[in-house]
C-alpha cells in the first residue's frame, strides 16, 4: 500500500470519482482514508498493481496522482514528573484576560489513552467552574504534541494551584494558560517519540530461513520463535517496527523466489531509538 496525493489540488473530486470506477472493476484494490495521519492510502496486490492504477488514472481519466511511502502513526509521551505554571494575561481596554494554572505533569502509565486529568486544588485558588476549561486545554494539547506534532499518549495532568481575577478571568483565559503550561511541562518532562510495533508471522521454505531472519534483524526485528510447518516450511514469529515493514512483500518475494508469505497485526507502542526519534522530529519540521 502507498499514500497518494493528487498532483493538481482542484482534481480531488475527479480522482475520487475515477477511483470509484476503477474499484468497481477491481475488487483487489482498496482506498482507505486515514484521517488521524491526514493521508489517503491505496492498497493493492503489489507495487506494479498500484503503478497500473496511476497509469489508468492518467490515460483514461486524465488525472495525475503521486505515490509516496505511508506516514507512520508515531506517538509522543513523557518519562518524568514536572510541575509548571502557565499564565495567560492580556490587557486591552475594558476587560482583560487572566488565567493562571500550576499543573503537575507525569507519566500515567497508560499508553492506550491520551491523558488523565485530576485536580487537587485547595482553598479555591481556581474556582471549580474553570476546571472544564483547564481540561479543554489538555484535550486540545494532546492532539498534536510539542515534539513533532504527533498525538500524545500516557500523560497525567494534575491541577494543583493557580490564581484568578474576579473580573478578567474567563474560560478562554484558563484554556490558554493550560495550553502554555502543557507545552512547557511536556518539553521539560523528558519527552520521547513512541513507534508502533507489529507482530509479524512469516511462512517460508526451510532453506530460506537464514536469509529471512538476517533480513528481519536488519529491520530492527526481534525474532520470538520458529515453528516447523508441514511441507518443509517454517513459520517465523517476530516483533518488528511498523516503519520497517514497508516494502517487505517485494523483499520477501525475492528472498524466497515467491514462496514466502507474511501477515502482521499491531501489537503495542515502544520508545523509538534515538536516531529514529531525531529523524521523525527533523521530518516533521520539513512538512
Amino acid at each position: 500500500y502507498k499514500r497518494f496525493v493528487t498532483v493538481n489540488k482542484g482534481d480531488d473530486d475527479k480522482v475520487s470519482q475515477a477511483l470509484a470506477k476503477i474499484l468497481e472493476e477491481d475488487p483487489t484494490l482498496k482506498v482507505v482514508n486515514d484521517a488521524e495521519n491526514r493521508q489517503t492510502l491505496l492498497y493493492g496486490i503489489g507495487d506494479q498493481h498500484l503503478d497500473v492504477v496511476v497509469s489508468k488514472l492518467k490515460n483514461m481519466f486524465n488525472v495525475d496522482i503521486e505515490l509516496f511511502e505511508p506516514k507512520i502513526p508515531y506517538r509522543e509521551t513523557i518519562r518524568k514528573t514536572v510541575k509548571v505554571q502557565g499564565k495567560y494575561k492580556k490587557q486591552s481596554g475594558g476587560h482583560g484576560q487572566y488565567g493562571d494554572v500550576h499543573i503537575e505533569f507525569s507519566p500515567s502509565g497508560d499508553l492506550e489513552n491520551p491523558y488523565v486529568f485530576e485536580e487537587h486544588i485547595f482553598g479555591g485558588a481556581v474556582p471549580r467552574n474553570y476546571f472544564p476549561a483547564v481540561e479543554k486545554g489538555i484535550i486540545e494539547s494532546v492532539q498534536a504534541g510539542p515534539m513533532a506534532g504527533y498525538p500524545v499518549v500516557g500523560v497525567k495532568a494534575d491541577l494543583v494551584d493557580g490564581s484568578y481575577h474576579p473580573v478578567d478571568s474567563s474560560e478562554m483565559a484558563f484554556k490558554m494558560a493550560t495550553i502554555l503550561a502543557f507545552k512547557k511541562g511536556f518539553m521539560d518532562a523528558s519527552p520521547i517519540i513512541l513507534e508502533p510495533i507489529v507482530s509479524l508471522k512469516v511462512l517460508v521454505p526451510e532453506v530460506n530461513t537464514g536469509d529471512v531472519m538476517g533480513d528481519l534483524n536488519k529491520r530492527r526485528g526481534r525474532v520470538l520463535g520458529m515453528n516447523p510447518i508441514d511441507g518443509g516450511k517454517q513459520e517465523i514469529l517476530a516483533d518488528v517496527p511498523l516503519a520497517e515493514i514497508y516494502g517487505y512483500s517485494a523483499d520477501l518475494r525475492s528472498m524466497t523466489g515467491g514462496a514466502g508469505e507474511f501477515s502482521y497485526e499491531f501489537a503495542r507502542y515502544e520508545q523509538a531509538p534515538s536516531d529514529v526519534q531525531e529523524k521523525v522530529i527533523a521530518d516533521s519540521q520539513k512538512d
